[in-house]
């Protein structure tokens, strides 16, 4: 069997040494002398996989022929070969790296003629497409924030692993002495990881409160720049400049804040006054006529969840159909303290659905 070496020892990616590779080049290193068949039967391979590995081996310089002529090959040391044969790929990462460092000053550049013609020509209102740009544009106003964010998270939780990414950038925020406010839903004080959120980040002078109802999502930087959640692609945002409707957006903000309650844990509060609290939101929801799924969304709870509290109400009024409980929330005069007492319709209701 005859092998022949092929070009000056280059090695390329595709030549990282396989299974077979190795266990041919063990074989030669451990007995001295090529011996096909032997090969085969102590390996396992077929002769031909054998004659490919030392074709290779061969090239990359791994294997070299005896200096007699008489055609018998021997292992060579790998340290003395791993130099010279890997040259070529660690040229061609230097390459690759000076490549990405002019790449990454090329695009630094066109970031800052980016910046300096947005300001120079106004850009009131931008759509950001994805998820991923939308955290980028989000860590960059976080970072550049001098004064104040306000943010308005709708929803009775958030993922564990959100809380944990806004933990470091709201964290540098505060020991900058950026006042920061949160809203959530009421749910949310049922919410594990958003109360111990809540505790770690109101340590360090962040402030928290939560309401029945809110619109949707909202923050606010410096009364300068608010994100929004883009109506037509859920995982995008809508960034506003334009001072009249940040002000705006600002004064919204500013009037759910001061009508919300300071977060707790809603044990603490004691579950029955939180309930009272909910149904009799979603009676006043009812009696406005909203969906279901409008009602879901307002307060932060799944579709199943809110129907599941619509038909125990229901029952608990004695109503078949949303008119009839219309009738009976008027009749009952079940929402005429808006809200600041107890009324005893309301909590013949609430007992009668069975929830605390």
């Amino acid at each position: 069997m005859v092998y022949q070496e092929i070009g000056d020892n280059v090695i390329g990616v595709e030549d990282t040494l396989s299974a077979e590779n190795v266990a041919v080049y063990r074989w030669l290193a451990l007995h001295g002398q090529l011996d096909p068949v032997r090969i085969s039967e102590e390996t396992g391979l077929d002769e031909a996989v054998v004659s490919g590995a030392v074709g290779h081996l061969l090239r990359i310089g791994l294997v070299q022929r005896g200096e007699a002529g008489d055609g018998r090959l021997r292992a060579v040391d790998p340290a003395r070969v791993a130099a010279v044969a890997t040259a070529p790929m660690e040229r061609a990462i230097a390459q690759q790296q000076a490549r990405l460092h002019v790449l990454r000053d090329q695009f630094s550049q066109l970031a800052a003629d980016y910046e300096e013609g947005r300001h120079s020509v106004a850009t009131d209102v931008e759509r950001i497409p994805g998820l991923t740009q939308v955290r980028d544009a989000l860590t960059r106003a976080a970072a550049n924030c001098r004064e104040d964010m306000v943010t308005v998270q709708p929803g009775g939780t958030r993922p564990p692993e959100v809380l944990q990414d806004a933990l470091h950038r709201d964290s540098q925020m505060l020991a900058r002495g950026v006042r920061m406010r949160t809203l959530y839903h009421h749910t949310a004080r049922f919410n594990g990881p958003s109360q111990a959120y809540v505790a770690r980040m109101s340590a360090l002078g962040g402030e928290y409160r939560t309401a029945h109802q809110l619109a949707g999502r909202l923050i606010i930087f410096d009364r300068e720049l608010a994100f929004m959640t883009d109506h037509d692609n859920r995982s995008g945002a809508v960034v506003v400049r334009e001072p009249s409707v940040v002000q705006y957006l600002y004064e919204v903000f500013e009037q759910t804040w001061s009508q919300a309650q300071p977060f707790s844990d809603a044990a603490a509060d004691g579950l029955e006054a939180v309930a009272k609290d909910l149904d009799r939101t979603i009676l006043r929801l009812l009696a406005t006529g909203l969906k279901d799924e409008t009602i879901a969304r307002r307060l932060g709870m799944s579709l199943r969840t809110t129907r599941k509290h619509i038909s125990d109400m229901m029952q608990a009024l004695g109503a078949e159909s949303r008119f009839q409980a219309g009738v009976a929330v008027g009749t009952g005069g079940l929402l005429d303290d808006d809200g600041n007492g107890d009324g005893d319709g309301e909590a013949d209701a609430s007992a009668s659905t069975g929830r605390a």
